[in-house]
């Protein structure tokens, strides 16, 4: 499984949405299930499938699905 498929694997598990709503402007707040509860879910998986520690200003800065592709770049994962 290539990491774009685990990054995207994480959105869908975690907001329990389809594939095609993840290139669709999906951000933070824009769905119901990405609340603050949601978004911590979705970063607590992201940690897990790429064994990563995001720093809390990248958590508050993820608010979108492409801004997590950067954030996670920082951090030696490559999902493009």
């Amino acid at each position: 499984m290539s990491n774009r498929e685990k990054y995207d694997n994480a959105f869908i598990e975690s907001f329990e949405i389809k594939k095609e709503a993840l290139n669709k402007g999906l951000e933070y707040q824009s769905i119901p299930q990405w609340d603050s509860v949601g978004h911590m879910s979705l970063v607590a998986a992201l940690e897990d499938t790429f064994d990563i520690m995001m720093e809390m200003d990248d958590i508050v800065d993820f608010g979108s699905y492409e801004t997590g592709i950067g954030t996670l770049k920082k951090y030696g994962v490559d999902v493009a």
